[in-house]
């Protein structure tokens, strides 16, 4: 690589890991140290490629290697783990909007993987279904109807927790 290529993997390296560690964690459904584990091997994939796909979208492609290695991952598990995520201490207090955010997300921890994958994609991550489809190398008919059954799944499941609790 020439020194321009490396400056500019640098860059995108700065600017987007993060964000990449946030989708792996949602879409994989496991430790953070499992999701850093994929954001490893997909910056590496990304470095080995960056002189040819720089110029295009690296953040997508990084984004599909960390679902595709999750779809992986999760199909080779035998055991599913329950993974709980520490509460930052500002966070730590009472509150009705992170009961929430925690139910949500174990309900997504509950889904299968590609379905998981679609709901982050378009809705925590904004992505168009056009978007998500491309990342996920499917249909955008795929991707409507994963995301239509992930939801209802999800509503339907909330939706018994609650009668349980009244």
């Amino acid at each position: 690589m020439t020194d321009d290529d490396e400056a500019d993997f640098d860059v995108f390296l700065a600017t987007r890991s993060t964000a990449l560690l946030r989708t792996a964690i949602l879409i994989c459904g496991m430790a953070r140290h499992d999701a850093e584990d994929l954001v490893q091997h997909a910056l590496e994939r990304v470095y080995r490629n960056w002189p040819r796909i720089r110029h295009d979208n690296p953040e997508a492609y990084a984004k599909r290697v960390v679902v595709n290695a999750a779809i992986s991952k999760a199909r080779r598990r035998k055991v599913v783990q329950e993974v709980m995520f520490a509460r930052p201490p500002e966070t730590a207090a009472h509150s009705p909007d992170l009961d929430l955010r925690d139910t949500l997300i174990g309900e997504l921890r509950r889904l299968p993987p590609r379905m998981r994958a679609v709901l982050v994609l378009r809705y925590w991550e904004d992505q168009s279904e056009q978007a998500t489809a491309a990342l996920l190398g499917c249909s955008v008919g795929t991707v409507k109807s994963q995301a239509a059954r992930g939801l209802a799944r999800i509503r339907e499941n909330m939706q018994a927790a609650e009668e349980v609790t009244r």
